[in-house]
């Protein structure tokens, strides 16, 4: 898979003006502040067999380790990947975490995370399929609200 068009993807990500939600191309998810966009999803792996629905999975957490070692040519390395199950013991306990950290809490196990050089922007790179009701996602984010 050529990574070409999810760098682009990014960049956009990187420049757009996240001050108001708004939908359009790629969309997952978007509100003020932040913006997740699909860079690739699956197609008929909802409510499934979950053989081929892993299959999926792996294929595509390769491929946002090859877009993130992109990233990391570009950006530097990356931080370590940062997992969810702190967020998931701290909404146990009834502590709000703020979009887009949320949504990408219940529906990754771990997200790849940086910080562009002279940007108070974060990019993060997550596989979307926890959701067994939902299709499998590569999830670009960008968000002006600092990780929790």
């Amino acid at each position: 898979m050529d990574s070409a068009k999810y760098l682009a993807a990014i960049d956009s990500l990187c420049a757009r003006d996240l001050t108001a939600a708004d939908g359009g191309s790629g969309v997952y998810l978007s509100g003020p502040g932040y913006r997740i966009e699909s860079l690739e999803v699956s197609h008929g792996t909802r409510d499934g067999d979950a053989g081929p629905r892993m299959a999926i999975v792996e294929d595509f957490y390769a491929l946002k380790s090859r877009i993130g070692q992109e990233l990391d040519d570009r950006w530097g390395r990356q931080q370590l990947p940062w997992g969810m199950a702190t967020l998931k013991v701290r909404l146990d306990r009834g502590e709000e975490i703020p979009e887009p950290w949320f949504t990408t809490s219940i529906v990754t196990d771990d997200l790849d995370l940086w910080q562009p050089p002279g940007s108070d922007r974060w990019i993060a790179l997550g596989v979307g399929y926890r959701d067994e009701a939902d299709e499998v996602h590569v999830l670009a984010v960008a968000s002006d609200i600092d990780p929790v």
